[in-house]
């Protein structure tokens, strides 16, 4: 069962259902951080398990026809997610991802400034052979490209915008860290004890209480399907931000 911190917010004590989207055939919703996405022929981590997982945690009831997983996010991040409510409609947003018509736009806050402040990161990812958990970035790895946009310089840290034109497993968080510049609170890639250096201390506290990645998900756009659907930021992300601003 997703964590209290998982569930959607409560207004006038109701719970707020996440769904950016329901035409009938496509759903899609705003996933917290915290609710898995894996799957796995272990117990409790089938797709339909997870489908339900997502549902739960997204204020939603459990219905007898579970719709279909077309992406998936890390644990840890939050954001649009597309689920398809019938196998034809799966098919063609299937197809979209993996011949890259859909565009994916990603939000993130990372320690450091990069240089220059807009790029694009293209070096290939690859299983880590010394932690089969993690990926990282190896000559014999599979081709990955992200570009980036720094939206604002705040002292530490920098306010993202991402574009991954590829689909690899962390690439996003693999590609910051490579070039110096780990996600805040991602503890797999470097980014989660950078905040000790932190001056400012109600700033350094506050990055200390990050428990995942600063990772969303906040728009992806299927042109093709007449798809564009945003998610607005988590309302940690915001704190975060409005703190720094002082």
């Amino acid at each position: 069962m997703p964590s209290a911190d998982s569930r959607p917010p409560l207004e006038g004590g109701v719970r707020v259902p996440r769904v950016l989207l329901d035409d009938g055939s496509v759903l899609a919703l705003d996933k917290p951080s915290g609710v898995s996405m894996a799957t796995s022929s272990r117990p409790d981590r089938s797709e339909p398990d997870v489908v339900s997982r997502i549902l739960e945690a997204c204020g939603l009831a459990v219905p007898p026809v579970l719709p279909l997983l077309v992406h998936r996010l890390d644990e840890g991040t939050s954001g649009v997610v597309l689920l398809a409510r019938d196998a034809a409609t799966h098919r063609r947003l299937s197809m979209a991802f993996q011949e890259r018509a859909a565009r994916k736009t990603y939000r993130a806050l990372v320690w450091g400034h990069p240089v220059p402040s807009r790029g694009l990161a293209d070096a290939p990812l690859g299983r880590d052979p010394k932690d089969g958990r993690k990926m990282a970035v190896r000559e014999s790895g599979k081709p990955a490209v992200t570009r980036w946009t720094t939206l604002r310089r705040y002292p530490s840290v920098a306010d993202l915008e991402l574009a991954p034109e590829t689909g690899r497993t962390h690439q996003i968080r693999v590609h910051l860290a490579a070039k110096g510049h780990p996600i805040v609170g991602d503890d797999f890639y470097g980014g989660a004890t950078r905040w000790r250096g932190v001056r400012d201390p109600v700033a350094r506290s506050a990055f200390a209480g990050v428990a995942h990645p600063l990772l969303h998900a906040a728009r992806v756009v299927v042109a093709s399907l007449g798809i564009d659907v945003e998610a607005p930021l988590p309302t940690e992300y915001c704190g975060l931000l409005a703190l720094l601003e002082r």
